[in-house]
């Protein structure tokens, strides 16, 4: 239909195979997409007829307002997250480019862009060249999927448990009535839970109010909020499972997550974004009040921070600029965070540095680091989310930050991404940073 017709049929291949993986590529949750969209025929369609508009008014191919069309307006319309904006970008910058009129495109590996055919030869292509369904054909890991087939896997076995009959196997040689199970997994936690930190003693310890002494306040503060909150609720469940108080609606939910081994909607409004069990997940939050008690006992910086550990990661990552600002009174919104990965774990530290602060406790998921080449390199096979080593962040003016040959790696709470966004972290990379946008490559501080 189009006059130019080897351009036209180029791009309109490309925007075709563009749309099925921007539409498929939701099935790999949040590796594929942090938000589900809603991309629907109708986008190619309005796509294909804004192609063609504009290669009748213009003589050059304008590959830029096309790319910028299709991604920012046409399919961006739907896209909320500004992670999943930069995707879709990048796969438009791979397929649509003025190479493609070269013959030299591949659309993923094995698969060319066809020259200029009749309908029924691209339908002859595709079946014939297109290789099989994979997470290559998106730009992903294998790993992609097993991690999908796993999470999918434990869904289904949730939700085959919260149908089991709660009062199963009482009868001969039967093991636990549920209330018996929930009141020894109440006892359990209450025994184990933590006293709350002193805040009027640790005021009086934090004179100088340092940007660390700050957040590590902060942090104690919350902590408490939550403890506090676990202590009551479990104290009232177990005085109305004695029947000394009546059970609320607020009870019943408690104890049935108990039951479930989840943790209750009440704690988890008070807590940090987490994945995990109850069992798992209390003993996360152990270890962070453990954490926390070391640092607060005299306030210095402990010799690698547990960046998981803390309920605002990005607090302790802005007190980072905020303390090197004041040092070289410099303004703090001049600045960035550099992030150089070391090649040691946390016990080979003994003291902070003196500027900036060593973290640990990240994982990579949807590629690795090479601790030998300082590098991003591809994942291993069924090694979903290796753990980093130890990172040296400190903060540099923006005029001074490595920008050639770096991937900008988003860094999330939890597996889910989207809204537990922290930071992004500069890692350098040999390969296009393209590759690692389209594997989903990020950093989590939990697996």
């Amino acid at each position: 239909m189009c006059a130019r017709e080897n351009e036209f049929k180029s791009i309109w291949f490309s925007l075709c195979y563009f749309h099925a993986v921007v539409a498929e590529r939701r099935k790999f949750g949040p590796q594929g997409w942090n938000r589900s969209y809603p991309f629907n025929t109708g986008d190619l369609t309005i796509s294909i007829n804004v192609l063609y508009n504009y290669l009748e008014a213009n003589l050059k191919v304008p590959y830029d307002d096309l790319r910028y069309l299709f991604g920012e307006i046409m399919y961006g319309g739907h896209i909320t997250d500004d992670w999943d904006r930069h995707l879709c970008r990048t796969y438009l910058e791979e397929f649509i480019k003025p190479e493609m009129m070269e013959g030299e495109l591949f659309l993923a590996p094995g698969f060319p862009l066809p020259g200029n055919m009749d309908y029924n030869s691209y339908h002859q292509y595709v079946d014939d060249t297109l290789p099989a369904e994979s997470p290559y054909l998106y730009g992903l890991h294998p790993n992609a999927e097993i991690g999908v087939l796993t999470q999918t896997s434990e869904k289904l076995f949730r939700t085959v448990l919260e149908m089991q009959p709660r009062d199963g196997g009482v009868g001969e040689g039967g093991g636990m009535t549920s209330e018996e199970k929930v009141r020894s997994v109440l006892e359990d936690i209450l025994e184990r839970l933590p006293e709350q930190f002193d805040m009027a003693e640790l005021l009086g310890k934090a004179e100088e109010r340092t940007p660390y002494q700050v957040v590590a306040l902060q942090e104690c503060e919350r902590m408490n909020v939550l403890t506090q909150e676990i202590r009551l609720s479990l104290n009232a469940l177990n005085l109305g499972l004695k029947g000394e108080l009546t059970m609320t609606s607020e009870m019943e939910n408690l104890q049935n997550a108990i039951f479930l081994d989840a943790v209750p909607d009440s704690w988890t409004g008070r807590a940090y974004p987490s994945t995990a069990g109850l069992a798992l997940w209390f003993n996360d939050l152990l270890a962070r009040v453990k954490e926390l008690e070391a640092w607060s006992a005299d306030f210095i910086l402990p010799p690698a921070v547990w960046l998981a550990g803390f309920f605002n990661p990005q607090s302790f990552l802005t007190a980072i600029m905020q303390a090197m600002a004041r040092r070289n009174e410099w303004p703090l919104d001049s600045m960035c965070l550099q992030c150089d990965v070391t090649k040691k774990n946390r016990e080979d530290f003994s003291s902070p540095p003196r500027e900036g602060a060593y973290v640990h406790g990240l994982f990579m998921e949807g590629a690795r680091w090479d601790s030998q080449t300082g590098l991003v390199v591809d994942a291993r096979l069924k090694e979903l989310t290796p753990a980093m080593p130890v990172i040296f962040i400190r903060a540099v003016p923006v005029d001074k930050q490595e920008s050639r040959n770096v991937y900008q790696c988003p860094v999330y709470k939890t597996r889910q991404r989207g809204p537990t966004y922290v930071w992004t972290f500069n890692l350098r990379t040999k390969e296009k940073p393209s590759k690692w946008t389209l594997a989903g490559v990020a950093l989590l501080l939990q697996t």
